[in-house]
């Protein structure tokens, strides 16, 4: 067979297998969706969030925009080997086509130089492919030669740990590493024995002398093919499936693909997405203040998918988010780390009898007013609603003023999602009948409730910061500014949860000096006591409140903020700072007529 050696049957059969494979867990993840993401993908299928999806994974897949904004040099290593060879893929084909004529078999493109030794003689064009390929070899290898500095000093990528990987997932990452020299070696040794090479296969095939590249030369495409053939068929099973489900992962994204309660073909191709970077580790409380190494979501997310023990992994978590927000594929680890605690049903009958004695007051016209259990275990926050409420003139439906009504996110963070659910069913009924048609609450965690896990169809849901934020905006109150300097603490739910940022400074920017601090907005460090992990001590707890404490008194202010009574509460535990809410700190301000 023309253009054929059989150097090149591992290569052919690694591909084989990276494709079979790859077409069997699509097909099979796929039939696992629900009816409703099956349905958002057909109603968004034609729409401009395919361009979307499209720019997305160019920008993260290719040029690993995310992992730049964040660290230069990390950003080059990625984006050098995953950019660097996809053109070398493309530009090849490109090149076969023009040179190659009769035979163009899938491992031709591959081992063009091997089987083309003079091709000038078909294509203009010729010599400038050979530079342009040697060029994007050498991006290539710099990015590898990147990979094993930081293999053997992190620091010099700016990460303070890496992953560290299973033994199946070194034998792939060795095997990726050894591509781009033995392609170098290759076609070094035949541009030494004809007119095909580039600037850097010349410069390196003159290093051989005739003899030894005529020896050299098959053995070392040999080694070329089965280096390829090796991380090709350990593709699928290792981490580095990453690079054929990251994208499918963005389009489904883009097309209105959410995680649910449970697991289904969408957690499988985001549990592959994951590519083990690391990067998760670094900003985890848990990593940085406990030196807990081993819940992070790159080693849960890979026990999930190697079918290993992960219940005390995915407990041992804050569920703050610093994770979610850096990673580089924008997975939903917060969900699917839910997803693994779910402790399956119970029989909750009765439980909830005690909302039925919780009558909907006719609240037509009014707004409906939603403390939280959080903050009636720190009731100045209340107080200082109703003072915002009377200054404003507003009228107002006082939900849980008896303290007797959860939202159910506590209950649904620990995995008890069918109880948290029925609770859910009996609020939105009492809301509903209400007939009020803005429900505002002083709780993060009970905002992100209403707005993410309710069907409140008609009724505004709005963090106290967005409604006082409002109300100073209209003129509807009056707050002098004193001369306080203040900080504010982003509460996880809130900022990086909800991405409510810019209405809590607003508010205090109107009431005294807000200072910048380190580490603020989606970097803003977590109070350590949340909702999210009951295994950890007090002690514990302590040590990460007190990272944030540091972060916050660095500016020396007067007083320290919050939009969350549970970080209230955390913040000024053992020490006398003024830990306020923006309720607080916007009541003792107020003007009334």
């Amino acid at each position: 067979m023309k253009n054929f050696s059989p150097f090149v049957i591992p290569f052919t059969v690694g591909l084989i297998i990276l494709l079979a494979a790859c077409c069997i867990k699509w097909v099979r993840w796929y039939r696992h969706f629900t009816p409703v993401q099956k349905s958002q993908i057909r109603k968004n299928l034609i729409s401009v969030n395919l361009i979307r999806a499209l720019v997305e994974s160019v920008n993260e897949c290719l040029l690993h925009h995310r992992v730049f904004r964040r660290n230069l040099m990390l950003g080059y290593m990625h984006g050098s080997i995953a950019l660097g060879w996809f053109l070398l893929i493309v530009t090849g084909a490109v090149e076969a086509g023009l040179e190659v004529h009769g035979d163009r078999h899938v491992w031709v493109a591959v081992f063009l130089r091997y089987f083309v030794h003079d091709p000038e003689a078909v294509c203009p064009y010729a010599g400038i492919f050979a530079q342009v390929m040697d060029s994007l070899l050498l991006v290539v290898l710099s990015g590898v030669s990147l990979a094993f500095v930081k293999s053997v000093y992190h620091k010099v990528v700016g990460m303070r740990k890496v992953t560290r990987h299973t033994a199946f997932d070194l034998f792939a990452k060795y095997s990726l590493w050894f591509i781009f020299p033995m392609r170098l070696a290759a076609e070094s040794a035949t541009a030494s024995l004809y007119p095909n090479g580039g600037w850097l296969t010349d410069a390196v095939g003159s290093l051989f002398s005739v003899e030894t590249a005529r020896l050299m030369e098959l053995p070392l495409w040999g080694l070329y093919s089965f280096s390829l053939g090796l991380f090709f068929a350990s593709m699928p099973f290792s981490r580095y499936m990453h690079i054929f489900t990251e994208v499918p992962v963005i389009f489904f994204r883009r097309l209105g693909v959410r995680e649910t309660d449970r697991r289904s073909g969408y957690t499988m191709y985001e549990l592959s997405a994951c590519s083990r970077c690391g990067i998760c580790i670094d900003d985890c409380p848990l990593n940085r203040d406990l030196d807990h190494k081993t819940v992070q979501p790159v080693y849960f997310l890979r026990d999930i998918r190697y079918k290993r023990p992960q219940l005390e992994t995915a407990e041992d978590c804050l569920m703050c988010g610093r994770c979610q927000v850096e990673c580089p594929v924008g997975l939903d680890l917060i969900s699917i780390r839910r997803q693994m605690r779910d402790r399956g049903t119970l029989d909750t009958a009765g439980t909830y009898d005690y909302l039925e004695k919780v009558k909907p007051f006719n609240a037509i016209g009014r707004v409906g007013y939603f403390g939280g259990c959080m903050s009636h275990l720190t009731p100045g926050i209340t107080e200082s609603m109703k003072k915002i409420f009377d200054a404003a003139g507003q009228k107002y439906w006082y939900m849980d003023e008896n303290g007797s009504v959860c939202c159910g996110r506590p209950l649904y963070q620990q995995g008890f999602s069918v109880q948290a659910a029925e609770l859910r069913r009996k609020n939105t009924r009492l809301i509903k009948d209400s007939g009020v048609k803005i429900l505002i609450t002083s709780c993060p965690i009970c905002y992100q409730s209403f707005t993410k896990e309710y069907r409140l169809e008609g009724v505004k849901v709005m963090h106290h910061s967005e409604y006082i934020a409002g109300l100073i905006a209209s003129g509807r109150i009056v707050v002098t500014r004193g001369d306080e300097s203040i900080t504010y603490h982003d509460p996880c739910e809130l900022g990086r949860g909800c991405g409510i940022y810019d209405e809590p400074r607003k508010v205090l920017e109107a009431s005294g000096r807000l200072l910048k601090t380190g580490q603020e907005r989606e970097k803003s460090l977590c109070c350590g006591h949340n909702l999210g992990n009951t295994l950890i001590s007090f002690e514990e707890q302590g040590k990460i409140r007190d990272s944030a404490l540091s972060n916050l008194t660095a500016p020396a202010p007067d007083i320290i903020a919050t939009g969350c009574p549970m970080c209230k509460k955390a913040l000024g535990t053992g020490n006398d700072l003024k830990i306020m809410d923006i309720a607080e700190v916007v009541a003792r301000r107020l003007i009334f007529s």
